[in-house]
Formats: C-alpha cells, structure tokens, sequence
C-alpha cells in the first residue's frame, strides 16, 4: 500500500473553485479515486479514474462540475472542483484500489472496493 496524502482543501463561497491534490509516495495503482463524508452521512464517491487509461467515473452530483484528472509522472491525482455548492462541504479523501480496474459504473465508485486512504482534507462552502 502507497500513502497518499491529499492537499488544496479550504473554505470558499458557493460559485467558487477549488483544486484538490492525491500525492502518493510510490507508484500510484490504476484506479483512483475522491470520495467525501459530511458530519453524519455515508462517506460517498465522488470521481475516479482508470489511471492507465481514460476512463473517469463521476457522481451525479458533481458531474459537469468537477473533473478528475493524473499526472503518472508525479505520481498525482487531481479533482478541480467548479461552481461550489454549500452541499459540496465534507471532507474529501483520496483512495486507490489494487485492482487492475476500476470496475465500471458498479463499482469504481463503491468505497468497501478501495484499499488504501489518505487522511482526508477539508473543503468548506458557504452560501
């Protein structure tokens, strides 16, 4: 298992962007993925990526807003948040899976499918 460590957390209005950042120390697996837990809820997937290829996966909720992308070189993922909602804030948690696939629409977004975590970064929305 590779750490990863998340960044780019913070507090911004509704209708603003954030960028998050997933540094993993070794090489990164060919499914990663952001999910996100709110005080009280389930944590949830957000957005994946097949690392070796082009397939990304995205939540309803975000989809058309945020976008998942990697640099293999350096070893990161990314998710550029746009257009922020207050519904948005939660801590947000990167995640790779060994697997050779993300596992389609089913899977990629099921966190019980993920088996390494980072420790989580904050992002705030106000209205």
């Amino acid at each position: 298992q590779v750490p990863l460590v998340e960044s780019g957390g913070g507090s911004v209005q509704a209708g603003e962007s954030l960028s998050l950042s997933c540094a993993a120390s070794g090489s990164i697996t060919n499914c990663m993925a952001w999910f996100r837990q709110a005080p009280g809820k389930e944590r949830e997937g957000v957005a994946a990526k097949y690392t070796s290829g082009s397939s990304t996966y995205y939540a309803d909720s975000v989809r058309g807003r945020f976008t998942v992308s990697v640099d293999n070189d350096k070893n990161t993922l990314y998710l550029e948040m746009n257009v922020l909602k207050p519904e948005d804030t939660a801590m947000y948690y990167c995640a790779a899976k060994s697997s050779l696939l993300c596992g389609g629409n089913r899977y990629a977004l099921v966190p019980s499918t993920y088996n390494t975590w980072g420790q989580g970064t904050q992002v705030t929305v106000s209205s």
